[in-house]
């Protein structure tokens, strides 16, 4: 399985990256957690020779701008794209004049399920959980080609990110603050939580993204992170756009 981390940054574009949006390629799917700025630069890797489905976490702009873009692709059959209640209303708003193309435009149709009403609809196995943010928003278990992808997009440290990430072969877990700073006004992860949710959940590889671009202006603070969150859990790696894998 391949995994392309197309955007890493979290609020806004700059000099580090793109706004969130992860690729992954399995035997059967194309998967795509979040529509973050850094979604514009899917054709580069996407075919049409599988089917595509979209998670979307929630609905804050860094993760979903990149929806604007669609006009420039093409899918096997149509684009499903999950995510929280209330995604069709929103979808049908954005992917709409005088925002962008309407989506009758499109060359393609799109699905918009919301979970977990619709839940029937996905091919392979996932769970979903809400997460501790501001607004409505859903971590993922994803099973894929005999391994588990777990996904924490924006988050405070809470118990269902633990569940989420439980003997999971990768955790892409969020780390917006510097290491320890934290707010309960706008929960999110620091190195150290994200860690610890790692360690906690017996997840086998940490990759930590959403990095704040105003709290990480250059590579080098995202090391940082990345050495702080090892002395908890070794096997942690900080992205950057463009990172590939192999799990």
């Amino acid at each position: 399985m391949r995994i392309i981390f197309l955007g890493t940054n979290g609020w806004y574009d700059s000099p580090t990256g793109n706004t969130m949006c992860v690729f992954i390629e399995s035997e059967k799917y194309y998967v795509v957690l979040d529509a973050g700025s850094g979604f514009f630069k899917l054709d580069r890797h996407i075919g049409k020779d599988k089917p595509a489905f979209l998670f979307l976490s929630h609905f804050h702009l860094d993760h979903i701008v990149g929806l604007h873009t669609l006009v420039k692709f093409s899918f096997y059959e149509k684009l499903k794209i999950f995510g929280p209640e209330g995604i069709k209303d929103v979808l049908r708003m954005i992917i709409n004049e005088p925002f962008s193309i309407p989506q009758k435009d499109l060359s393609f149709e799109i699905e918009a399920l919301d979970l977990p009403r619709e839940k029937e609809k996905l091919p392979f196995q996932v769970e979903w959980m809400e997460l501790f943010h501001t607004s409505l928003t859903l971590g993922y278990r994803l099973h894929l080609d005999g391994k588990i992808i777990a996904y924490c997009a924006d988050t405070g440290y809470c118990p269902n990110a633990v569940k989420l990430a439980t003997d999971a072969s990768l955790l892409i877990a969020e780390c917006s603050f510097r290491p320890g700073e934290s707010s309960p006004e706008w929960p999110h992860l620091n190195p150290q939580d994200a860690s610890n949710i790692a360690k906690e959940a017996g997840a086998e590889k940490l990759v930590l993204t959403h990095f704040d671009a105003s709290r990480y202006p250059t590579m080098a603070a995202r090391k940082e992170a990345e050495k702080v969150a090892k002395e908890m859990f070794p096997n942690t790696k900080a992205s950057i756009d463009g990172m590939e894998m192999e799990i």
